[in-house]
């Protein structure tokens, strides 16, 4: 027995479903010996499904989508996954989601151009094998179907190492690719040079944002929403980039076994020996800032990044400006500070780091004095005289002051790019209408030691999760209880509580920290630990790691429990820069340097101290770039890709499952394949629908009802409640005229046997609903319609009055119901019809149709022999017919007119520029 709508646990008593019912069965307590007997025996049948289901194992790989696996628990999941991983099946279908493994070695065949295109033409994307590019077609023909929302948005979420970045290098080269040199007029350098330089983004962003960690030798370390903007004709016309959070404190502190930013192994391996020189930047120095500089990386290339930034109008002059800039950094990480003899006076240099402080002045082009003064001198301004004090720094405090400039420096460059590249690929908003976004974040982290980065980095993943939920899981789930229909709940993991821990109003993690920074005294981290403990007590996703003596916080997340250290985090938070620094900054002659540090700030930063506005937080400008990020999706329709990393390791080829395991009920990929299995795809409502199909209305004799009208078991009672329901009536009853009339052979509850049947239409209170299993019947009945023999074609002129429609879409079509008509090109050359667009086309096959009906006599099915069996229209704006067979010559690109013999084509394809008047 087909089982629908099984969960994570299993059933007790079943009661209260009704035939055709949908979701996890309802449960209910009667005695427990009964309750105990019932368990042990639903537990046993359970059991052995899912055993006989994977006793087959030689046909797990053939799953490409988990909503046919029966039944659907995390074992059965994860030993599809596991097969198909092992036969380089990389992809899989999950529902609403693509997940996607990383294999952890090259495999160029699956993303040539020659694939690109292959999607990008296919009639069906989704029948071809799983793909990134069959989320990017379907994305695409959304854009061109103008299906509401138009603006399309594809999330890419994963653990760090998981592949989300390489899955966004693709889909960019995708789009690229289908959006841009599709449509190229021969010489036109326009669209080239978008396109080129879409693509060469990449490359910067990666050597400037990305880092190799434990993890991942190619780890995002800042995250980035690409938004792709088409024009009205669906040409790609340029794009424009948002950032978020840059973990800037990479630049001065890396984790052991983790490398800095990929950009300073660049310029130190790849600058030539006139740039060494001019950089400062002798073979086989050693920096501090630099660990694990002997391991070589394909992200090493400079080669790559330099004609990349070319490419984006960066010359070479200005090229050399930035990598002066980063080596003076580099040069800066290699002073140190020791402490002084006198307190009074500032920490003295240690011997062997004074030429380093000479040779970052001169590449930052800042005297050396001024340079040393505002890392060792605090100036203070105190009194209503606003006198001004200056007082020696500690050695700790000078050392802060170094890595502090560093960030500030670092952090200013990276935006400084962003702007560059987005002036250099960014369209007039008048020039392009709609936009397909990508989103790439930083993956899911927990570290021994993890702290203010982490902190924001999963709160980040807790928001995309919500968005999934409250998307797909919560909202689909709530709509088809609201418009009536048959359904009980699937449970799922809701991180609303964990989202209050930490952003909630009036108190949270976040307010409370921010609340610690205003204040106007040194953090007490012990003290603030305790302030956690107290106001927060009521959130069970809070607790403590009562073991370490160092102040901490436990967060369970959705994907698993993170220690926070709160050590620095109220000074992180603060992100604050030392006046005396940013003065330093704005009076240096370097020009990127007075780019990045202009002179006019200083006068609004001493505004603001009069005036002591309040301080704006690391925690509240990410979080309100994050709610403006959400508000961008939430407009767009979602597609979601879940990158799973098979191992810990980053080893080819190797599938851990618990790992995977783990990451599979972290995201709710389980949930999702339930809910989707069991759910209904197509959701339209009453007036959309009966206006794009109302042609189809009369168009076919009455039939026996096979749409499941739900909402007419509900008691006279709960209609007249719904006073939306009694306006929409007369739509209502249109929807439900042209199903009744239109979809056959679908499935009713009382035909399935034992009750467990699931109708594949429902008609709710405001819209129709349709399952999956509508297009695969469609399907088989075009496959069966191709495959066809085909008759010997009758003389033209031959009058067909077809019966009535067959009554089932599972069984060939009889020949009655062919439409006999030949000169296909002629009839939509000179049709009588003034619409356009697809309004057309519907005229069009009325028009067919009206013919059909319109002679008296009959022909015997021996006569019948060709016509059209079914049409279709395509993405691309053009018509399929399907024929038996046709005198029409040519049948991949248009009918071709001319006088030739009859042969048997089974498929025409009318180009609707050539054929159909725009």
């Amino acid at each position: 027995m087909h089982r629908r709508g099984w969960g994570m646990g299993i059933p007790s008593v079943c009661s209260g479903i009704e035939p055709g019912a949908k979701g996890v069965f309802s449960c209910r307590e009667n005695g427990q010996k009964g309750d105990s007997l019932i368990q042990n025996d639903l537990n046993e049948s359970f059991e052995e499904e899912v055993r006989a289901f994977l006793s087959d194992e030689e046909k797990l790989h053939l799953f490409d989508d988990l909503t046919k696996v029966n039944p659907v628990t995390t074992t059965t999941v994860l030993k599809c996954l596991q097969a198909r991983y092992r036969v380089n099946l990389f992809y899989t279908n999950a529902g609403c989601s693509l997940v996607a493994l990383n294999p952890f070695q090259p495999f160029s065949c699956l993303y040539s151009p020659e694939l690109m295109r292959e999607y990008h033409v296919a009639l069906r994307p989704q029948d071809l094998k799983p793909h990134i590019f069959a989320v990017a077609e379907q994305t695409y023909r959304n854009v061109q179907n103008q299906m509401e929302p138009v603006n399309q948005s594809i999330i890419v979420s994963g653990e760090s190492g998981a592949g989300k970045t390489w899955t966004s290098r693709c889909l960019m080269k995708f789009y690229a690719s289908v959006a841009a040199s599709a449509v190229c007029p021969k010489g036109s350098e326009t669209v080239e040079r978008i396109e080129r330089r879409v693509l060469d983004s990449n490359p910067v962003m990666e050597a400037f944002g990305n880092a190799c960690t434990l993890r991942n030798n190619n780890s995002s370390r800042f995250g980035k929403y690409i938004q792709l903007q088409l024009d009205r004709f669906h040409h790609l016309s340029g794009a424009s980039i948002q950032t978020f959070l840059l973990e800037k404190t990479r630049v001065a502190y890396q984790a052991p076994n983790e490398r800095n930013f990929h950009i300073f192994y660049q310029i130190t391996k790849g600058a030539t020996a006139e740039e060494r020189l001019e950089w400062n930047l002798p073979e086989g120095a050693e920096y501090r800032w630099l660990p694990n500089s002997e391991r070589n990386l394909d992200e090493d290339s400079l080669e790559v990044t330099r004609a990349a930034m070319c490419h984006l109008g960066i010359d070479r002059s200005t090229q050399s400006e930035v990598f002066k800039v980063l080596s003076g950094l580099l040069h800066l990480g290699n002073v140190q500070f020791s402490n002084p003899v006198d307190e009074s006076q500032p920490c003295e240099l240690e011997d062997k780091t004074k030429g380093f402080v000479k040779t970052t002045g001169d590449l930052l082009k800042i005297p050396v004095e001024e340079l040393l003064e505002s890392l060792r001198i605090r100036t203070i301004t105190a009194g209503k005289q606003q006198q001004v004090f200056k007082k020696p720094c500690s050695r700790a405090e000078c050392e802060t002051r170094r890595d502090c400039l560093a960030k500030v420096i670092y952090a200013r460059l990276f935006e400084w790019l962003v702007l560059v590249i987005n002036e250099s690929i960014y369209a007039d908003p008048s020039v392009w209408t709609s936009f397909i976004g990508l989103l790439d974040v930083y993956g899911f982290e927990a570290f021994p030691e993890n702290n203010l980065e982490q902190l924001c980095i999963n709160y980040a993943n807790e928001k995309l999760q919500q968005h999934f939920v409250a998307h797909y899981l919560k909202a689909q789930q709530e709509e088809y209880a609201a418009e009536g229909l048959q359904w009980s709940f699937i449970n799922y993991q809701d991180n609303q509580n964990c989202l209050d821990l930490i952003e909630g109003n009036p108190l949270s993690i976040f307010s409370l920290l921010n609340e610690e920074c205003r204040l106007n005294r040194p953090s007490n981290t012990h003290l603030l630990q305790t302030r956690i403990e107290k106001g927060l007590s009521g959130n069970h996703c809070l607790s403590r790691d009562r073991f370490s003596k160092k102040p901490n916080f436990i967060i369970s997340h959705y994907a698993g429990k993170v220690c926070y250290q709160l050590a620095a985090m109220v000074e992180k938070n603060k992100d604050a820069v030392p006046p005396e620094l940013l003065h330093v900054l704005q009076n240096s002659k370097d020009s990127l340097l007075q780019k990045l540090f202009p002179v006019a700030e200083n006068n609004q930063n001493n505004i603001k101290t009069q005036n002591r506005a309040p301080v704006v937080t690391v925690v509240s400008k990410f979080k309100s770039s994050l709610e403006h990020l959400m508000q961008i999706l939430d407009r767009t329709t979602p597609h979601y890709i879940r990158c799973i990393k098979p191992n810990a390791d980053c080893k080819a080829m190797t599938f851990k499952g618990e790992e995977v395991l783990s990451q599979l009920q972290a995201c709710g990929i389980v949930e999702a394949i339930t809910i989707s299995a069991a759910g209904f795809p197509v959701r339209i409502p009453f007036q959309r629908f009966t206006e794009r199909y109302e042609i189809l209305r009369q168009s076919c004799g009455p039939s026996k009802t096979r749409v499941r009208d739900k909402s007419s078991s509900h008691t006279a009672e709960e209609k007249g409640e719904n006073a939306v329901m009694e306006e929409d009536k007369a739509s209502r009853s249109a929807a439900l005229e042209i199903l009744q009339n239109v979809v056959v052979g679908q499935t009713t509850a009382e035909q399935t046997g034992s009750g467990a049947g699931t109708p594949s239409v429902y008609c709710g209170k405001t819209k129709v609903f349709l399952a999956s299993s509508v297009a695969k019947m469609a399907a088989l009945a075009a496959a069966e319609l191709d495959e066809g023999e085909g008759k010997e074609f009758p003389a033209p002129g031959a009058t067909v009055i077809p019966a009535k429609l067959p009554c089932s879409l599972d069984t060939a079509w009889p020949l009655q119901a062919i439409v006999q008509f030949w000169p296909l090109g002629l009839v939509l050359a000179a049709a009588p019809v003034t619409a356009t667009g697809p309004r057309r086309d519907l005229a069009l096959l009325g028009w067919l149709r009206g013919l059909r009906d319109s002679g008296s006599s009959r022909l015997d099915s021996s006569s019948l022999g060709c016509g059209i069996a079914s049409i279709r229209a395509l993405p691309q704006g053009s018509v399929r017919f399907h024929c038996r067979k046709s005198p029409l010559h040519y049948s991949n690109v248009s009918p071709h007119r001319d006088a030739c013999s009859i042969t048997g084509f089974n498929q025409i394809l009318l180009d609707r520029k050539e054929l159909l008047p725009t």
